[in-house]
């Protein structure tokens, strides 16, 4: 059988990923190393993120900007505060960091419940949407990525603190802009990376959101409710 025929049908799943920005007089993005025997991108060092669970639908996401929602309604389907929501549950569990507003929240749904036993719910007012990319044809696991940008100052626990992290990512870390392409990465967070240097560069051109299909050779990059990139 050709694999290549298999892993072409592999389904994609929709994802969160999230950049958080240390700013300063050298600017840093909070990141981890996956492990050595992970499925997908074994190795490497990346933001935290993962799949949407089912239970992002439900969870009660407060502040996400109209303009951001309307920008993840672009040519998709898919509640944006379930994927805002992903994003900041993925921050939780990989890095020990919440991004929330203090409130009670008694009946937190399993998935969720070490995130509101810190006395938070989640809170989507300081997120950006910043990039779209989707998993190659040919990948084992593919995934419809949405980038989210925060900001450490609106963490609600000491930046420096990775105490309550799960062991997903190891070497969890304030990486220097300047220097994040010495790391392993993926090619696709290089690109980001990239992106994210452009836009801190010069602050005040309109941030619009590119996107990675990776479904069509021809038009491979493009930006949301814009023009062809690429």
């Amino acid at each position: 059988m050709d694999l290549a025929v298999v892993t072409d049908k592999t389904a994609i799943r929709n994802a969160a990923t999230i950049i958080v920005l240390r700013r300063g007089p050298q600017p840093a993005v909070l990141m981890g190393q996956r492990g050595a025997s992970a499925a997908f991108m074994p190795s490497k060092f990346v933001f935290p993120g993962g799949a949407v669970d089912a239970v992002d639908h439900t969870v009660p996401l407060r502040g996400l900007p109209a303009a951001e929602e309307a920008s993840l309604l672009s040519d998709s389907d898919l509640p944006p505060t379930a994927l805002a929501a992903a994003a900041i549950r993925e921050l939780w569990e990989e890095t020990g960091h919440v991004l929330g507003a203090p409130a009670s929240w008694q009946d937190a749904p399993q998935g969720w419940r070490g995130f509101a036993a810190t006395g938070h719910v989640p809170d989507a007012s300081s997120l950006r949407f910043f990039f779209r990319a989707v998993t190659p044809k040919g990948r084992t696991r593919r995934f419809d990525a949405r980038f989210f940008l925060a900001e450490a100052a609106d963490l609600m626990t000491d930046p420096d603190d990775f105490c309550r992290a799960e062991d997903e990512l190891s070497l969890l870390q304030w990486v220097p802009l300047a220097q994040a392409r010495t790391f392993d990465l993926p090619f696709i967070t290089e690109v980001v990376l990239a992106e994210l240097v452009a836009h801190l560069a010069d602050p005040d051109v309109p941030l619009t959101v590119p996107f990675f299909r990776n479904d069509d050779e021809a038009h491979l990059v493009t930006r949301l409710g814009g023009a062809r990139l690429i």
